[in-house]
């Protein structure tokens, strides 16, 4: 494959540490009771019917149906969901900031509910400077899905093999390969900028 020419992001876990222990460290007093919490019940799977484009108060709603005894526990992953994130991955938005200083595009896909997305546009300036993001419950498809990848590519105009494209998740970086572009399966900022450098993108 030639080398690629535009960069795709993915946010979360590249860009933002993102990690509901960050909030939840404040509300369970217990880590073991914490760790059941975050597995049974907000759990990843729960957590991606939200990512899918479901609100997250109806989220709420129905898990504190199923467990009344953590109904305020389930609340805070709605009301405080801000209180889930950790500071920028600061050299990881470094290399962001200089590929903006280079001609290549630079876009975004990334597995985030809409509402929540939102306000993190709101606190994060940078997130407002890509050519464009596909975001996943604002189109209801999520990551892997060939469709999410395809969906960047048409609206922009765009060919696969002009794409690489960037997440911590090796599953994601593969389907994104299964459509064609370039990955990168992000480990740390050092890593990727060495890959980076080595697709002459850096």
């Amino acid at each position: 494959m030639p080398y690629p020419n535009t960069v795709v992001f993915d946010i979360g876990g590249v860009l933002l540490d993102w990690n509901p222990r960050y909030l939840y460290r404040q509300i369970f007093e217990d880590e073991q009771e914490m760790e059941y919490f975050l597995t049974h019940v907000c759990s990843n799977t729960w957590n991606l019917l939200q990512d899918a484009g479901r609100p997250p108060a109806e989220g709420v709603a129905e898990l504190s149906e199923r467990y009344p005894h953590y109904a305020d526990h389930i609340a805070a992953y709605h009301h405080r969901w801000l209180e889930t994130l950790g500071e920028t991955i600061h050299d990881s938005v470094a290399i962001l900031r200089e590929l903006q200083n280079r001609p290549n595009p630079i876009y975004a896909i990334t597995n985030f509910n809409q509402e929540n997305f939102a306000l993190c546009l709101e606190r994060y300036d940078f997130l407002n400077e890509f050519e464009g993001i596909v975001v996943s419950g604002e189109v209801k498809l999520l990551k892997p899905d060939p469709a999410i990848y395809l969906r960047l590519l048409q609206t922009h105009n765009l060919r696969a093999e002009d794409c690489v494209f960037i997440d911590d998740s090796e599953v994601n970086a593969k389907g994104a390969q299964r459509v064609g572009m370039h990955s990168i399966h992000f480990q740390n900022p050092a890593q990727l900028r060495d890959e980076l450098k080595a697709l002459q993108l850096l």
